[in-house]
């Protein structure tokens, strides 16, 4: 069962968090599954990122799991998207608690407590994220993880009484907000200076779509992050492979090598091999 935390901890302005590692360092494997045929897609490394080959209109999900043994919390981000609250993505989220060991596949977009709309692989223009105004960030699943607060058990002292919550200033709403204001010029700046040509292969082609609902159950928790910051930070890229052929992730002539049986592998019934 999915289990979700609604919010645990004052809103604070994260910065300066440990770099992106790759998707399987840390306690939490990321993994991308094809629910159409293809299973685990697998990631090809390529200028110290990790990229998948998506199929349009397949559907998707992430694979979430926890190597170790204790509680974490895992913020989900597709697109730059909270996968459960549907805001601009933020590791002080909310997000999905995994006990020890226990491996979770999110397939969609939380609506409720029982149901999500799926993940699916569409045009980058068709995405949630851009069709809510947000496309700077269309082509990359991320996630933040966090240890859970414990208490000593050899501690037997009686704890002081617990201090309000400062409620979330402001302030630190308006400074994402800039920052991100800041990346996206940035970003736009860089844009501009390829050529045609490699403007064309810059363009990203596929993004997330608001697929069809379907039943998956979750339930509120109760979760204490340990520290203000994560322990992890994860993504993995993706895109059409025709793209990543263009961006020098894949070599030019790559093919998809399908191991699945098949009714008609060859035109004639060869002879036995000889005994």
């Amino acid at each position: 069962m999915y289990r979700f935390l609604a919010s645990v901890l004052s809103v604070v302005a994260l910065c300066g968090f440990s770099p992106v590692r790759p998707a399987d360092e840390g306690p939490v494997q990321l993994s991308v599954i094809d629910r159409d045929g293809e299973g685990e897609l697998e990631q090809y490394p390529h200028r110290g990122q990790r990229w998948v080959a998506g199929s349009p209109g397949h559907r998707y999900s992430v694979r979430m799991q926890n190597r170790s043994g204790q509680r974490v919390l895992v913020v989900l981000s597709v697109d730059g998207v909270n996968a459960i609250t549907g805001q601009t993505a933020s590791p002080s989220q909310s997000g999905y608690v995994l006990e020890p060991w226990q491996s979770s596949e999110i397939t969609g977009w939380r609506k409720s407590n029982a149901e999500v709309a799926q993940f699916v692989f569409t045009a980058s223009s068709d995405s949630y994220a851009s069709r809510t105004g947000r496309p700077a960030n269309v082509g990359v699943i991320g996630i933040a993880v966090f240890n859970e607060a414990r208490r000593p058990v050899y501690d037997v002292r009686p704890l002081p009484a617990p201090r309000p919550m400062p409620r979330p200033m402001p302030q630190y709403e308006d400074r994402a907000e800039a920052s991100a204001s800041a990346s996206s010029s940035g970003r736009a700046a860089e844009a501009a200076a390829p050529s045609a040509m490699a403007k064309s292969e810059s363009r990203q082609r596929l993004g997330t779509g608001h697929g069809e609902r379907e039943w998956s159950s979750s339930s509120l928790t109760s979760f204490e992050r340990a520290s203000r910051n994560p322990v992890q930070v994860s993504e993995v890229r993706y895109d059409s492979r025709q793209r990543l052929v263009a961006l020098g992730v894949l070599p030019r002539g790559h093919r998809r090598v399908d191991n699945s049986p098949q009714a008609f592998p060859s035109g004639f019934v060869p002879d036995p091999p000889a005994r």
